[in-house]
């Protein structure tokens, strides 16, 4: 099978630790394990990731020295964590096919995904992104910069930058021949860079693309036979946090759909990924939801969340 996997946050570095390369040299490196042996079995793997710790961490720095070196915009903070983060997990998971004497190797393509500059989602900007702050400190950073920001759930603000649909990818040729090589590509991390197209040039913009979003359009434009998002929950629940909680080894696309419209899965963790197990589904594809340590068993439908028509 061709199988397009997203990767989860914690893949890439544990909630618990500072966010150090060397941890996340140690998440991937067990990540790289499960990988491999996806592709031991034959498998044509093309991955995508999460990069929302990571542009934190970024914006953060920027924020600290910016008295000193000049912020860079968030598509140039888009591109530098998709780097980042490409060269560390093609550098875990090609030591492992290495080691293990298989000859496909791991390439990262810097991917820029087009969106519609006209989309309502610039001028009602909603996901958070970088650091939380009390207000005074918001209020003093915004009047400084310009950033728009949002109360959190937390009391805390935080910053705040459109989130509009991928519409399709600037390098979708080289992209599908690289996959077509027969190699693994690391490709539309963090949800891509986000650029429009205005008389034949492409520009930057200051916004975010949902991964799991970009994680579908991924999946349709190289062929995949299934999209699988791999988190830190083995399954999908229905009722999380209830007495009445059941996981759901498989659910239909109405069910899936019916559920997203009651607010089942919430937008900050189960829902997006619901939406694009969904919207891949809808195009002919198969998808599942699961843990990373059970990635061969998700793809052979024996643990998390399978997606059906």
């Amino acid at each position: 099978m061709r199988v397009v996997v997203a990767l989860g946050g914690n893949a890439l570095s544990p909630s618990s630790g500072d966010g150090t390369v060397e941890e996340m040299r140690a998440s991937l490196a067990s990540a790289a394990g499960v990988l491999a042996s996806l592709v031991a079995d034959g498998h044509s793997l093309v991955l995508t990731h999460g990069n929302g710790p990571q542009v934190g961490r970024l914006l953060l720095q920027q924020e600290l020295a910016a008295d000193e070196v000049p912020p860079m915009p968030m598509d140039v903070c888009g591109a530098l964590s998709q780097g980042q983060l490409g060269y560390l997990v093609a550098q875990a998971l090609d030591n492992e096919l290495r080691r293990r004497r298989l000859a496909a190797r791991v390439l990262t393509l810097v991917t820029q995904v087009v969106v519609d500059g006209r989309s309502a989602a610039f001028r009602r900007p909603s996901k958070p992104v970088g650091p939380a702050y009390e207000r005074p400190v918001a209020q003093a950073i915004a009047a400084a910069s310009g950033h728009v920001f949002a109360i959190q759930p937390s009391g805390l603000w935080r910053r705040v930058v459109a989130s509009p649909r991928p519409v399709r990818f600037v390098e979708e040729g080289p992209l599908r021949a690289l996959v077509d090589s027969g190699h693994v590509v690391v490709a539309a991390g963090g949800g891509g860079v986000p650029v429009v197209e205005h008389r034949g040039q492409l520009h930057g913009v200051e916004a975010v693309v949902d991964k799991d979003r970009t994680a579908a359009l991924l999946a349709q434009v190289v062929g995949a036979d299934l999209l699988m998002i791999l988190t830190e929950a083995p399954s999908v629940v229905l009722g999380f946090g209830t007495p009445s909680a059941r996981s759901l080894p498989s659910m239909t696309v109405a069910e899936a759909s019916g559920w997203l419209r009651a607010g089942e899965f919430p937008d900050g963790s189960m829902g997006p990924k619901v939406e694009a197990c969904v919207t891949f589904v809808k195009a002919g594809g198969q998808a599942a939801i699961g843990a990373l340590e059970d990635a061969s068993a998700v793809l052979a439908g024996r643990a998390g969340t399978r997606i059906v028509p």
